[in-house]
C-alpha cells in the first residue's frame, strides 16, 4: 500500500504508519516544550494516529522494530526499512516532571491495543516457552550457537514467508527470546555460586548446579529411564564369573550389602578436567561432570548423559615463590576438597534420597563409584604428591619409585584406613601424600585410592604407545633405518577407515585416535628391519590394546589379559629400557601391569570408565561457550549458556 502521511505539527512527510508514529511521538515532545500546548490536544493528536487503520504490510513493518530499553531509561530504536529512519535514533531520556501525560511516555502505549498483544509477557515464574515453535527455535539457537544476528535472519525469514493469520508465534528477536530463557523459573536449570575461599584479597567461587538437580536432570530423561540397572547382577559365563556392566562389579556387591534390602544404590560417576579456554592457554577453567553407573554403557558413552555439575575455583599466586610454596599447594588442596565436599554433601545428608522415576518415589544411596580422569587429576583427588620423582609416586599403592620397573614385585594397596594413619600421626610424607584431610575418607563404600580409576585413552593411547613410537624412533636412527620406517609408512595406500600419514611419524601433531591408526600398521612397518623383537613387541601390543577393548571379561579371560600384559611388558623392557632417561620408571607402566585387572574385578570392563566419550565435553560446556561470552565473568555467562542446552 502506497500511502503516505504529514505530520500535523510539521512539514515532514513520510511513506509509512510506523515512521509517522515514531515522527509523532518525538515531535510531540519537541512542539510541547516549544508551545506549551495542552495534554488535550496532545491526545487528540495520538488519539488520530490510532484510529488509522492498518493493513498487512502496515503490520509486518512494525514487526521491524527493535526495542532495547536501556538501565538509563533511554529507548532506542532500530528501524530496519524507512529510509528516512534508518539506523539507531536516541530518544533521549523524557522526564516524569514534565506535563507530558505519562500514557504517552512510551511508544508501546500509543499502539493499538492488538498490537500491544504482541509484547512479550512477564516471565516470572514461567516454566515453559509460550508455544511450540517458540521453543522449537530458541533450540535451534541454542544448540547450535548461533549469535544474534543470525538467530534474527531466521525470525524474518519465518515471519515474511509463512502464511499466518494471526501474529507470529516467534520471539520478535533472539535477544528477547535469551532473557525469556534467562528468566524462566525451572528449579533443575537453577545454578548458583558459592565463595569457598577467600585469598590475596580474591574471593573464589564455586559455580554449581545443586547435584540433586543434575540427578532428577538425568532422570527425567525417557531414553535414559528405559535404560537403568538398579541392582548387583551375578553375572557368569560358561559358568565362571564375569564382569561387564558396572552391576557387575565386586563394588556394587559390597555396597548394596551395606544398605537396606528396600534401596538402591545409585552410582556416582564424576568427571574432571582443568583445561585452557583460549587459543594462548593463559585462561583455564576447571569443570566438574557427573552421570549414573546406573545407566548401560551405551546409553551412557552418550552426551545427553551426563552432567555439568560445576565449575571448580583455580588458585592464583601472587608471585612465583609463593606458588612453588608447600603452604600454597596445601591451600590448593584444602581448596579443591572443600569444593568438592560443599558439591557431594548434599548426598550424604539424612538415610538415603527419594528420587522420582515414573511418578514412583525410589528409596536410593548415592555412592560415589569411579572418578574418571587424567593422572594429575587423579593425585588431586586422592592427595598424592604428583611429582612422577617422589618416593611413592603411585596413588594405587605405596611402591617405591625404584621398584616401578619390577613388575612382579608384591605391592601394599593404599586404603583410607593405612592412608590415614600417616595423616593423623603428621607422617603423610613418608607415604607420598599431602598434610590434608582427604574428604572422600568420610564417603561410604569408597577407596578414592581405587576409585580414581585407570584410563585407557591416557595410559595407553596417549601414554604407553606413545612411548613405544618415540623409543622405536630412537632405537630405528641408531641403526639408521628411520627413513626407511617413514617410507614404508608414506607408500600405504589410502584406505577407508584409516588415516595415512604421508608425511612419516610426527609425534607431536598426533592425537589418541591417530595413535590408535598407528597401532593397525606399526607391526607391519617395523617387520624385517633386523632389530631382534621389534617386530613383536608391536604384536603383543596390539594383542593385548584388543582384549583390554573387551565388553565382557570371565575369569580366565583376566588371566588371560594379565598374561598378555606382562608378555608385553616383559618385551617392551627389554627393547627400550637402555634407551629411556629414566629406565622406564613411569607410573602408568607400573599401574597398567599391576592395578588394571583388579580394577575390572571392582568396576566392571574398561569400556565403562575412560574418557573417551568425556573428552568431548570441554567443546560443550567450555570452549564454545567461552567464545561466545564478553570474557567476563566467565563461569556465569557460561554457566547461563549451558543451562540453557539442558
Amino acid at each position: 500500500m502506497s500511502t503516505s502521511f504529514q505530520c500535523p505539527h510539521c512539514p515532514r512527510n513520510v511513506s509509512t504508519r510506523n515512521a509517522y508514529s515514531q515522527h509523532v511521538n518525538r515531535c510531540i515532545n519537541t512542539v510541547y516544550l516549544s508551545t506549551e500546548e495542552s495534554s488535550e490536544d496532545i491526545s487528540d493528536i495520538v488519539s488520530s494516529v490510532n484510529e488509522m487503520s492498518l493493513d498487512d504490510e502496515d503490520v509486518s513493518r512494525i514487526n521491524e522494530f527493535q526495542i532495547i530499553r536501556e538501565e538509563n531509561s533511554q529507548v532506542f530504536y532500530q528501524y530496519e526499512s524507512d529510509q528516512d529512519y534508518a539506523g539507531d535514533i536516541s530518544f533521549g531520556e523524557i522526564s516524569h516532571s514534565s506535563n507530558i501525560p505519562e500514557e504517552y511516555e512510551n511508544f508501546d502505549e500509543i499502539l493499538p491495543a492488538s498490537l500491544q498483544s504482541n509484547k512479550e509477557p512477564e516471565v516470572e515464574n514461567i516454566k515453559e516457552f509460550p508455544n511450540e515453535a517458540y521453543a522449537a527455535l530458541m533450540a535451534f539457537v541454542i544448540e547450535n550457537n548461533l549469535n544474534n544476528k543470525a538467530g534474527n535472519a531466521i525470525i524474518e525469514f519465518f515471519n515474511k514467508h509463512s502464511d499466518l493469520s494471526q501474529l507470529s508465534p516467534l520471539p520478535k528477536n533472539i535477544e528477547t527470546g535469551r532473557k525469556f530463557m534467562d528468566k524462566m523459573n525451572i528449579s533443575q536449570l537453577s545454578y548458583s555460586k558459592y565463595c569457598v575461599l577467600t585469598h590475596n584479597r580474591q574471593d573464589y567461587f564455586v559455580h554449581y548446579r545443586p547435584i540433586k538437580n543434575c540427578i532428577k536432570d538425568l532422570l527425567s530423561n525417557p531414553d535414559i529411564l528405559k535404560n537403568l540397572m538398579f541392582r548387583y547382577e551375578d553375572s557368569k559365563i560358561e559358568d565362571e564369573k564375569s564382569y561387564g556392566e558396572q552391576n557387575s562389579g565386586n563394588w556394587w556387591k559390597r555396597a548394596e550389602r551395606s544398605i537396606s534390602n528396600h534401596a538402591n544404590i545409585l552410582s556416582i560417576i564424576l568427571y574432571s578436567d582443568a583445561t585452557t579456554i583460549d587459543t594462548l592457554g593463559k585462561s583455564s577453567l576447571h569443570p566438574i561432570y557427573v552421570s549414573l553407573g546406573n545407566i548401560f554403557t551405551w546409553r551412557r558413552n552418550k552426551k545427553d548423559a551426563k552432567q555439568l555439575l560445576g565449575y571448580l575455583p583455580i588458585l592464583s599466586a601472587k608471585n612465583e615463590k609463593e606458588k612453588k610454596s608447600s603452604e600454597f599447594k596445601e591451600l590448593a588442596c584444602e581448596t579443591f576438597h572443600n569444593s568438592i565436599k560443599f558439591l557431594l554433601d548434599p548426598l550424604f545428608q539424612g538415610d538415603g534420597v527419594d528420587f522420582n522415576i515414573d511418578d514412583k518415589d525410589i528409596w536410593f544411596f548415592p555412592r560415589i563409584s569411579t572418578i574418571i580422569c587424567d593422572w594429575p587429576e587423579a593425585c588431586t583427588f586422592s592427595l598424592t604428591y604428583k611429582s612422577a620423582n617422589s618416593n611413592y609416586p603411585c596413588h594405587f599403592c605405596l611402591v617405591q619409585r625404584e621398584d616401578l620397573i619390577d613388575i612382579r614385585k608384591e605391592v601394599i594397596l593404599r586404603n583410607h584406613v593405612n592412608m590415614k594413619e600417616y595423616f593423623d600421626s603428621n607422617t603423610s610424607k613418608l607415604a607420598g601424600l599431602e598434610q590434608v584431610n582427604n574428604y572422600f575418607w568420610s564417603i561410604p563404600n569408597l577407596n578414592i585410592y581405587a576409585a580414581t580409576v585407570p584410563d585407557r585413552t591416557h595410559h595407553l593411547d596417549l601414554g604407553l604407545f606413545k612411548y613405544q613410537i618415540e623409543f622405536t624412533m630412537e632405537l630405528l636412527k641408531k641403526k639408521k633405518s628411520l627413513n626407511k620406517v617413514n617410507e614404508r609408512i608414506a607408500d600405504i595406500p589410502r584406505h577407508l577407515q584409516l588415516k595415512v600419514f604421508k608425511k612419516g611419524i610426527q609425534l607431536s601433531r598426533l592425537i589418541a585416535s591417530e595413535y590408535r591408526d598407528m597401532m593397525k600398521i606399526m607391526v607391519f612397518v617395523v617387520d624385517n628391519l633386523q632389530i631382534e623383537d621389534l617386530s613383536e613387541v608391536y604384536v603383543k601390543w596390539n594383542e593385548m590394546y584388543l582384549l583390554s577393548r573387551s565388553e565382557k571379561f570371565k575369569e580366565s579371560d583376566l588371566e588371560n589379559f594379565q598374561k598378555a600384559i606382562n608378555d608385553w611388558g616383559d618385551l617392551f623392557i627389554k627393547l627400550f629400557q637402555n634407551i629411556s632417561n629414566s629406565h622406564l620408571k613411569f607410573l602408568k607402566l607400573h599401574s597398567w601391569i599391576y592395578h588394571i585387572v583388579d580394577t575390572i574385578r571392582e568396576y566392571g570392563a574398561i569400556n565403562r570408565y575412560t574418557t573417551e566419550t568425556y573428552e568431548s565435553l570441554h567443546k560443550t560446556y567450555v570452549k564454545i561457550p567461552y567464545r561466545l561470552s564478553n570474557k567476563k565473568e566467565v563461569e556465569k555467562q557460561i554457566m547461563e549458556n549451558v543451562n540453557k542446552k539442558q
